[in-house]
């Protein structure tokens, strides 16, 4: 929470991320080098500021920090900075630290581009500061990744839809989309307790992603994660009220976009065996979480594979009949 101006509708960080404690310098250092004897030698390492409002904090604080990463690049141990950070926290002063400290990624909690989504989340901020703050990002050579969350108080649909649109048209190279959940001790679940505010279900916020995928994907738009960091605190649901979180939120995603592509195949019971042919990385995807997808053809055929073909690539596929 440390820098942020303003405690947003949905949010507590230490909850969401697992940790309360800020490293300093010395403690940002040891973090390093502990992780980098586990990564392998020819890995593109990279590390990230995140949990709070980086560039919130003081610029001399900032810049400890990130010195504290310098000698790593400059060995080639790491290679890339990012760090996240509010888009009402950017200004020339900070463009100017960040650049001086090699920073290559800069990440914006955009979260909505709905004017009455923000401020019924309470962000502070409306999203012509988010399309500014892109703009000066994108402009001083930095890497974007926007941040962006459906089944905010307000939203819709439609206005996640029209978010990803917006999204894209700032020039983000990289995105990530997290389903709001509630949160225990949050005003938003002052408002879930009264029964001021719904959740999405776990379908729903899936489906919603599986239709923001493919307009980020069109775009080139690298989409860096979907769903919340299964941190402890989720993951036991002693900081959970409710929402749809899953800690293989991702898959389940992928799972249903596969769904729709091999719905489409036309129903016979005339064969033995259905056949899939699917790219190698891919195939896990294509069978679904819990092999759901496999599970649903095999209601209509008497027996389904998926066979990896490397000729193929992303959600290409072809079937054989047996």
């Amino acid at each position: 929470m440390q820098a942020c101006p303003h405690r947003c509708i949905y949010c507590d960080q230490h909850a969401i991320a697992g940790h309360s404690a800020v490293p300093d310098a010395a403690a940002v250092r040891e973090i390093i080098r502990d992780h980098l004897v586990t990564l392998p030698v020819d890995a593109v390492i990279e590390v990230g500021f995140f949990g709070g409002t980086f560039t919130g904090l003081p610029l001399a604080r900032q810049e400890a920090l990130l010195q504290a990463v310098q000698p790593f690049l400059a060995s080639g141990q790491v290679q890339h900075i990012r760090l996240s950070t509010r888009p009402d926290m950017i200004d020339d002063k900070v463009l100017e630290l960040l650049i001086k400290m090699k920073v290559g990624t800069v990440e914006l909690g955009a979260q909505s581009m709905n004017n009455e989504v923000l401020r019924l989340s309470e962000r502070g901020h409306d999203a012509a500061c988010v399309e500014n703050a892109a703009r000066m990002i994108k402009a001083a050579g930095f890497r974007l990744g926007l941040q962006m969350m459906t089944g905010l108080p307000g939203d819709a649909k439609e206005k996640s839809l029209a978010t990803a649109k917006k999204i894209v048209a700032l020039g983000a190279d990289d995105v990530r989309i997290y389903p709001a959940v509630v949160v225990r001790g949050t005003p938003l679940a002052e408002l879930f307790a009264c029964g001021k505010y719904a959740p999405q279900s776990l379908q729903e916020a899936v489906e919603l992603v599986a239709a923001l995928v493919p307009i980020f994907e069109s775009a080139g738009i690298r989409i860096i994660r979907m769903g919340l960091h299964p941190s402890q605190g989720l993951l036991d649901g002693s900081a959970l009220v409710a929402g749809p979180f899953h800690v293989a939120f991702g898959e389940l995603v992928q799972t249903e976009l596969w769904r729709q592509k091999l719905a489409q195949i036309e129903n016979s019971n005339d064969y033995d065996e259905i056949i899939i042919h699917v790219a190698v990385q891919a195939r896990n995807a294509a069978i679904g979480h819990k092999a759901a997808n496999r599970r649903m053809l095999e209601k209509c055929f008497k027996k389904a594979r998926f066979v990896a073909d490397a000729a193929l690539k992303n959600r290409e596929y072809y079937v054989d009949y047996r």
